[in-house]
């Protein structure tokens, strides 16, 4: 029963479909800034060295990604390799640990790991047994946090996941698990190559919870091929009676030039524009009547759980691993595409899996490209991550805290928000700039006013659209 209290601090989504069609262009989703295509191979595992040595002692976040799925959903554009032969996961095990050998010595046990997630591909591909063993290696080579407020998730695939393994999941001291649901409608999942079922599907949320998770994630997709309103609805409806802790609900990004398996989705079969945003409308209004807080972009959460509450106390963090409770740590990323984020230094390793694996054979870090912060990216970033995080900025606190006048030094940005602001999408004054109701779904292309990388000519893709 949501109280008043919580009804209070719950930020409506005004949710306007012919302002959202209008401003319906691609843009970065802002999990860093600079964004990934700024990362250049100029930057290597000397500059991370050095980063990771200067880095003052403090909390850490450790990202494992294991990129293998037993069968490819057409849908995705997530770095993975299918294939059904488990036992490549053993083999990829033994070059994490070694990856994580080669750079733990630098941080001299200093830095205590309070948050760590487990990204795919598909995590669970690896058995709970071989997900023990990477652990205890971790554990070797990291300090682990035994703090109740430590966040230690993995996203799981419901369609490969026996309820009793959630319990060893459990005991190996996973306190979220994150759920691929998608649609439940038959006609979709047959579109997209993901067949599942709903009632087993639900079922793991409460074996998460009886196992003592503390929180449980779900992700659905609107914009799928053959989604229909009631179809998508009768989804929220169902899985809305299992009150999982939060949801995300991404808009399907079709870009069939960059993922070939989105090339099996026919484009006739794709919602045209109207019933996109007819499908997200849908969405907003069922989770926001059923009490979730709106945290930013794609996320929902109940407002008493830890993403809600770190929203509300000026805690929540956005990064690689999308939005987190950790503001005040580094990031390392373990495995092949992972991406560390480390003092004012991005790192990214291989994409592909035969590089990744020969660079760790040799015995070197296997660090790709990356990128070095100027003071500009610093300033920015910190401004952008605020606006991502709790929809405003503090002007005042910006310039102080960078040495700026903030009026002068982004005299050219705040221009660029005058159509924003005749919109009713964004309000700035001499101490804040803030994401009105009407504009908290287009965070970022109110945070793209302040991207000065957008101003330079660049190949046309590689951004999802807005909405």
């Amino acid at each position: 029963m949501q109280t008043t209290a919580q009804a209070h601090v719950i930020p409506r989504w005004h949710f306007d479909a012919e302002l959202l069609r209008r401003y319906d262009r691609p843009g970065p989703r802002y999990t860093s800034y600079p964004t990934a295509p700024q990362f250049h191979d100029g930057f290597g595992w000397p500059q991370l060295r050095e980063a990771i040595e200067q880095a003052p002692a403090g909390p850490l976040s450790l990202y494992i990604h294991v990129p293998f799925c037993s069968s490819p959903c057409f849908y995705c554009g997530c770095n993975r390799v299918i294939t059904r032969d488990r036992s490549r996961g053993v083999a990829y095990v033994a070059r994490v640990l070694r990856e994580a050998s080669l750079i733990a010595p630098l941080l001299a046990g200093k830095r205590e790991v309070v948050q760590l997630h487990f990204g795919g591909g598909t995590p669970n591909f690896l058995s709970p047994d071989l997900i023990g063993e990477l652990l205890r290696g971790l554990r070797h080579h990291f300090h682990f946090s035994s703090e109740p407020s430590r966040d230690f998730s993995i996203e799981l695939d419901p369609r490969t996941l026996a309820p009793a393994e959630l319990g060893d999941l459990a005991q190996l001291g996973f306190t979220r698990a994150s759920l691929g649901i998608q649609d439940f409608d038959p006609t979709v999942q047959k579109a997209i190559n993901r067949v599942q079922n709903a009632r087993e599907t639900l079922a793991l949320i409460e074996a998460c919870r009886t196992h003592g998770m503390r929180s449980v994630n779900v992700d659905l997709v609107y914009g799928l091929p053959k989604q229909t309103l009631a179809g998508f609805g009768d989804t929220l409806d169902r899985v809305l009676e299992a009150r999982p802790n939060r949801f995300a609900i991404y808009g399907y990004a079709h870009l069939p030039s960059m993922f070939r398996a989105q090339r099996r989705i026919h484009d006739e079969d794709l919602p045209d524009a109207e019933m996109r945003l007819a499908l997200l409308g849908l969405a907003v209004e069922r989770l926001t009547a059923a009490g979730y807080q709106y945290i930013g972009m794609d996320h929902f959460a109940l407002p008493d759980d830890e993403l809600a509450r770190a929203q509300r106390e000026g805690g929540l963090h956005r990064n690689f691993m999308g939005y987190t409770t950790h503001a005040a740590t580094d990031l390392l990323g373990l495995g092949v595409s992972a991406i560390s984020r480390v003092g004012g230094t991005y790192a990214q390793n291989p994409r592909e899996l035969p590089a990744w694996e020969a660079s760790i054979d040799q015995g070197r870090v296997p660090v790709w490209r990356g990128l070095a912060m100027s003071r500009d990216d610093v300033i920015r970033g910190d401004l952008i991550q605020s606006l991502m995080c709790q929809g405003e900025v503090d002007t005042r606190q910006i310039g102080e805290r960078h040495g700026i006048d903030f009026a002068q030094y982004f005299a050219q940005e705040l221009q660029a928000l005058d159509p924003l602001r005749a919109d009713g999408l964004v309000e700035a004054d001499a101490g804040h700039v803030r994401a009105t109701e009407r504009g908290r779904p287009l965070l970022r292309l109110i945070a793209m006013c302040f991207d000065r990388y957008l101003r330079q000519p660049r190949p046309a893709g590689g951004f999802s659209r807005a909405i």
